[in-house]
């Protein structure tokens, strides 16, 4: 049967499907809408399927408050062509609307929220079936009551970030959500870092400043040997510098068996009360640099003052309660 503009335009509104997928639906189902939107949808889970195991980088990322109630969210894709197409980032808003309005809990209650009369992942299912490129809903955040402040850096939907304050304070709110999505901390403060968080950063201290202690034992060892240690860094620099003729092969030899000789004297040697002492010194930096109200305020006056400085200086009863930060960008 003859297809009519007026049919493919109406389950275009209807789906967002382009134009030559709604026409050759609707041929393949006789002209009926059900079976048409059914077409769309199978063709949405099948290019799900083929392309399961593809990498999802790009997207779109919202944030929007209305009534005490804020939230981002994720919508990602395969390729940025697809993340800044106009129907994509609606597709995105819409989804975000219906999260709003519902004050969805969680993701999972994203997915089943009604987008035009099916489920938010129905919705995303059928867009991926329109652009030939896997899709899925990841990520979603909330913050629930007063003072709130939302970000979308440079409004590129790629980074958002929400902060929350204990008091209204729009200017300084704003301005502590560029800090967050500036410096990427990973909590408010000390106190709030998870204890796994912390043993992990010590661990790695302690086994860092092991492996320098012993890099400087060896280092002093070459040079008491005259052995240059930038030639001999590494057996690649070895080997380089040896056919460069900077080092005679006899040169080369006697540096290795000093480095191996000296990295097992080296550590021998560790001091681990020293080790210890250097490797919490580092966990107190990575604190200051990680946590939010201890971070160098970045937007300031200039004067090296950390955001919970900056904001007392403001209002001294003023204080950030929350915040949440996204980003589909590798940091």
């Amino acid at each position: 049967m003859a297809i009519s503009i007026d049919d493919i335009k109406k389950l275009r509104a209807m789906t967002g499907a382009g134009l030559a997928d709604v026409k050759k639906a609707l041929t393949e189902a006789d002209g009926d809408f059900d079976k048409a939107k059914e077409l769309l949808r199978e063709r949405g889970l099948a290019i799900a399927a083929k392309r399961s195991d593809r990498e999802t980088s790009n997207g779109c990322v919202l944030v929007k408050k209305v009534d005490g109630f804020a939230a981002m969210l994720a919508l990602k894709c395969e390729t940025d062509f697809v993340a800044n197409g106009a129907d994509f980032i609606a597709l995105t808003q819409a989804i975000l609307d219906a999260a709003i309005a519902a004050k969805a809990a969680d993701l999972e209650a994203v997915k089943a929220l009604d987008i035009n009369g099916q489920s938010a992942q129905e919705a995303v299912t059928q867009r991926s079936g329109i652009t030939g490129e896997k899709m899925e809903l990841d990520g979603y955040l909330t913050l629930e009551g007063d003072n709130v402040e939302i970000y979308d850096h440079m409004g590129k939907h790629t980074l958002c970030t929400m902060v929350q304050t204990n008091k209204a304070a729009a200017e300084q709110g704003h301005l502590v959500a560029m800090q967050v999505a500036a410096m990427k901390p990973v909590a408010l403060d000390a106190q709030s870092v998870d204890q796994k968080i912390l043993d992990e950063e010590y661990k790695t201290a302690v086994e860092k400043t092991k492996l320098e202690q012993v890099e400087k034992f060896v280092e002093m060892k070459l040079k008491k040997a005259g052995i240059n240690p930038n030639l001999v860094d590494s057996e690649d620099h070895i080997e380089s510098n040896t056919a460069k003729g900077w080092l005679t092969k006899e040169q080369a030899d006697e540096a290795r068996k000093v480095i191996a000789d000296a990295k097992v004297e080296g550590e021998a040697q560790l001091k681990m009360p020293m080790i210890e002492n250097i490797a919490k010194g580092r966990v107190q930096k990575f604190l200051k640099e990680s946590c939010l109200v201890d971070q160098e305020f970045q937007f300031g006056d200039g004067d090296k003052a950390t955001v919970a400085q900056w904001l007392a200086k403001q209002d001294k009863d003023l204080k950030i309660v929350a915040f949440k930060r996204f980003t589909l960008v590798a940091d």
